[in-house]
């Protein structure tokens, strides 16, 4: 499953190749509570059918009677991008259900030139970092390969967005929690690849469109080219695989590395990483282990929405208290185990 930029970027440039009229919206601004965050975006094609969000449906319905001929409307105008604000009002903010104070603007891109999207979707499909750049009183578009994502802006002249391949995941061993979490991941917009050398493990593996890594884990993670959209979690509970891979994974710039075990066999990994392979306290402070968020899960499938949770925290940027920690749970109510 693509991540759902890339599908509503893809489909744009497929409805105005097979010579459809769309608009494309994007959240510039919020303030106060708002459904979406900046840099959502939806397509919204001549007759009303629509790809993405910007909020949590209110506002689509609108933009489809103001704009497109669904229900005898006047249909996508042409012309310059223009900035559009809902929920100014209690009342406004009620009618296209926004939260209470909640204010949302959006950028109303009519017509994308289609050459500029298709240059984009080729760099986002070749694995590149790309930062789009829109120029709101001419409607030019700029492209720009980068290394490193930047934070959403607008500046009421520019909109910047950077945008690249979709999330990655990177699953050592091949065991039913690894199936459970590429499910999540799949559907969450995340390319799946796992690897487990042990050909027992591999054989009954069931989940499909996950990529199937052959060899030792660690030549896998370097093969994997992690970047800062790349989360790594080691589940084959064999020191001989997890460790290995953990180490590369570690000098690698992905945005999560975790592995499962108690609460003991994480303190023992970190002890054998520092004895043994010169890592620091100071460099595993990057390692989550025991992974996940205490839910008190017991089966694979429970321990697999715990870790999905805390690798979108990562993902998303949300610091998670410490008291959500499993480490940090289980020492209020269990001794070390």
């Amino acid at each position: 499953m693509e991540s759902i930029d890339l599908l509503v970027l893809r489909t744009t440039h497929d409805w105005l190749q097979a010579g459809h009229r769309v608009l494309l919206a994007t959240v510039a601004r919020t303030w106060g509570s708002s459904p979406r965050p900046v840099g959502s975006m939806m397509a919204l094609r001549n007759d009303g059918r629509v790809v993405g969000s910007v909020s949590g449906g209110c506002i689509e319905d609108d933009l489809i009677h103001r704009y497109t001929t669904a229900h005898g409307g006047p249909g996508l105008p042409l012309g310059r991008p223009e900035v559009i604000r809902y929920g100014v009002s209690a009342d406004e903010a009620h009618r296209f259900g926004l939260p209470c104070g909640g204010t949302l603007e959006l950028i109303l891109e009519f017509e994308p030139a289609e050459l500029p999207l298709q240059q984009l979707l080729d760099h986002l499909d070749q694995g590149r970092l790309m930062r789009r750049q829109l120029t709101l009183h001419s409607g030019a578009v700029s492209l720009a390969a980068t290394a490193t994502p930047e934070q959403f802006s607008f500046d009421g002249r520019h909109m910047i967005n950077t945008l690249g391949p979709g999330y990655r995941m990177l699953l050592i061993g091949a065991g039913a929690l690894a199936e459970y979490l590429a499910t999540m991941a799949l559907f969450n917009g995340f390319r799946v690849a796992v690897c487990d050398p042990r050909p027992e493990h591999m054989a009954t593996w069931a989940v499909a469109g996950v990529e199937h890594l052959k060899g030792m884990p660690d030549d896998a993670v370097r093969a994997f080219n992690a970047d800062l959209r790349t989360c790594i979690i080691a589940v084959s509970h064999d020191p001989k695989l997890d460790d290995l891979a953990l180490l590369e994974a570690l000098h690698s710039p992905a945005f999560y590395i975790g592995a499962i075990g108690s609460r003991r066999n994480s303190q023992l990994r970190r002890e054998r990483l520092i004895e043994h392979f010169g890592e620091t306290e100071q460099s595993l402070e990057r390692l989550h282990g025991p992974i996940g968020i205490y839910i008190g899960s017991k089966t694979p499938a429970e321990i697999a929405v715990s870790v999905m949770a805390e690798v979108l925290a990562a993902k998303n940027a949300v610091d998670l208290p410490r008291t959500v920690s499993v480490s940090t749970a289980k020492a209020w109510q269990l001794p070390m185990a």
